[in-house]
């Protein structure tokens, strides 16, 4: 394969460095704030209620990132702002409830959001600035990543959101720490170093997927911070002929990185997740809580369930049947379509608590018996714009209806109302934090361009010490 002919990092570094809060449209703001919250929320939950959340704290205690003065969401210690990138980085992708992009296939936020936030701690700046950063993260880690041609990345092997993440921290953490055009460029050369991230995880619900997403934030700000002081990297990080397309991609469309930037806006295409699960089963959890509405399903009266998907979305979360009908962890059931379609069919929605409740539990695992996830033409047909899916549903009774979801709910031509957003941010954070602090995060959040990133991290906090932190 040749280098990509289109140039690509000079003008995505370019974006980066001379991105203004001004010249971002209100609706990009607002709808960037809106994510904002929502992966906080994730990343409050998460530290309290993972169960790789504390062996992951324990090992980076033990690495001494735990020493400075960023924060980690849901704590009131420091840490080292590298430290803070990684933890909230994996926290934030530790339920598997954080925000897609369809066309690029990956959830931007987990990488991007902690990178800017520890930048801004770093360098004493606003929550305006920090805005203005994660934005440009934004469209940096859903331009690459179409440019790479999703499918065949993940063919190869690659979870997206963890390679695209480490360019995507990086250009945030540069916009925020103030880096021009050439020292952005070379935080991409630097982070192209860096960009990794498995798929292997799928064969035995490893918890590298969350590690991972947060090794991508710590790797853009380290980037950042690098070539902030004068570091070279390489050049160029993207088209080069060892660079990112070259390397991490098949037929890559370079093209598709630079198309409308500064006009079309990314950042609106980013989709909020109503169920803690991979994106690529929700269309089908959709279909099942309509058809179980329509008919009054009870599990009693299932006699099948079957779903067709399209061959990436078969591949993530479908095959092997075997396997994904007997979930043996949350990580099995977050890429399981069966055990998604199992819980709604159970209980008419799927929430986080509903892991504890139906990991392995004997009626739920009925129900896994009896879906089978195949291929369909419907549903291919609009991937990668959306992940589709039809789902029909028979039963004992004679009963048997079909329905086709083509846009999943969550996807902005199908967005959540405010208060759908304010909900689930609610219900993730309220065990932990009490309702004063919900308010107050709530509104440090959607307010955090007149206000500060410390005002974000102090709502987020409990109001007592962590009682495992151990103390100089």
């Amino acid at each position: 394969m040749t280098p990509a002919a289109t140039d690509v990092t000079m003008p995505l570094a370019r974006f980066a460095a001379d991105l203004r809060h001004d010249a971002i449209p209100a609706e990009v703001r607002e709808r960037a704030k809106l994510l904002v919250l929502d992966t906080v929320g994730i990343a409050v939950r998460a530290r309290h209620d993972t169960d790789s959340t504390p062996p992951m704290l324990e090992a980076a205690r033990a690495l001494g990132l735990d020493h400075g003065t960023a924060r980690v969401f849901g704590e009131r210690d420091g840490w080292s702002p590298a430290g803070a990138a990684l933890v909230n980085g994996a926290l934030a992708h530790s339920l598997d409830f954080d925000d897609t992009h369809a066309p690029a296939s990956l959830h931007p936020s987990a990488p991007v959001v902690p990178a800017a936030l520890a930048a801004a701690e770093m360098a004493g700046k606003s929550g305006a600035d920090a805005l203005v950063g994660i934005v440009a993260g934004y469209e940096v880690i859903c331009r690459i990543s179409r440019a790479l041609i999703p499918s065949e990345h993940y063919d190869l092997g690659f979870h997206p959101t963890a390679t695209c993440g480490a360019f995507a921290a990086a250009a945030a953490a540069a916009r925020v720490l103030g880096l021009d055009a050439e020292r952005t460029a070379d935080a991409f050369g630097i982070a192209l170093s860096e960009a990794a991230g498995s798929l292997q995880f799928l064969a035995n619900g490893a918890w590298t997927k969350r590690f991972q997403v947060g090794h991508a934030a710590m790797a853009g700000l380290m980037a950042a911070v690098f070539a902030s002081k004068g570091y070279r990297g390489a050049a160029p990080a993207f088209e080069g002929r060892y660079g990112f397309f070259h390397a991490y991609a098949r037929n890559p469309a370079p093209e598709r990185a630079v198309a409308g930037l500064g006009r079309d806006w990314e950042t609106t295409g980013i989709a909020v997740k109503p169920y803690p699960a991979c994106r690529a089963m929700h269309a089908a959890v959709d279909g099942v809580i309509q058809l179980r509405a329509r008919h009054n399903l009870v599990e009693e009266r299932i006699r099948s369930v079957r779903v067709g998907l399209s061959e990436t979305a078969l591949r993530l979360v479908g095959l092997p049947q075997d396997q994904k009908r007997a979930p043996q962890n949350v990580v099995d059931g977050q890429f399981s379509c069966h055990f998604g379609v199992g819980v709604a069919l159970r209980e008419g929605r799927f929430g986080w608590d509903d892991y504890a409740a139906h990991i392995g539990d004997a009626r739920t695992n009925a129900i896994l018996a009896k879906v089978e996830v195949a291929h369909d033409a419907a549903a291919e047909a609009e991937y990668p714009r959306q992940f589709s899916a039809a789902v029909e549903v028979e039963t004992t009774d004679g009963v048997r209806d079909r329905v086709f979801v083509p846009i999943p709910k969550g996807e902005p031509e199908n967005f959540q109302t405010a208060e759908e957003l304010r909900a689930k941010y609610a219900a993730l954070v309220l065990p932990v934090i009490g309702a004063a602090q919900e308010a107050r995060l709530f509104q440090a959040i959607t307010g955090m361009d007149r206000g500060s990133v410390a005002a974000i991290f102090d709502a987020a906090a409990p109001a007592t010490p962590d009682p495992t932190r151990k103390t100089a």
